[in-house]
């Protein structure tokens, strides 16, 4: 019988933002990229081409914010949903932020 003790996850707010952070560094070091996340031009660019519509990659961004918003309104607690939906909103405001500076 293990003594360690259980600790219950932590889901404060400041967690979850914590966790869409890793998960974007994850992915950095899984996709060998300097930048971490930033498949999204490609995606709109390749979906843009596929259907013959003009979405931007903050709104790429948004479109992952909403399928996570989505999975997270169906089914059981996943905690994946709100720390993705997280990540996904910063890189959004990224994309958004950078398109207004040009």
């Amino acid at each position: 019988m293990s003594t360690k003790e259980f600790s219950p996850p932590d889901y404060s707010a400041p967690a979850f933002l914590e966790k869409g952070v890793q998960h974007m560094r994850d992915r950095a070091e899984q996709r060998d990229s300097e930048d971490g996340e930033r498949s999204m031009v490609k995606t709109v660019n390749a979906f843009n081409a596929l259907y013959g519509h003009c979405l931007t990659e903050e709104q790429g961004w948004m479109f992952m914010v909403l399928l996570k918003q989505s999975r997270a309104s169906c089914g059981v607690f996943v905690a994946d949903d709100y720390e993705d939906g997280a990540a996904y909103f910063a890189l959004g405001g990224e994309a958004a932020a950078k398109a207004r500076a040009q």
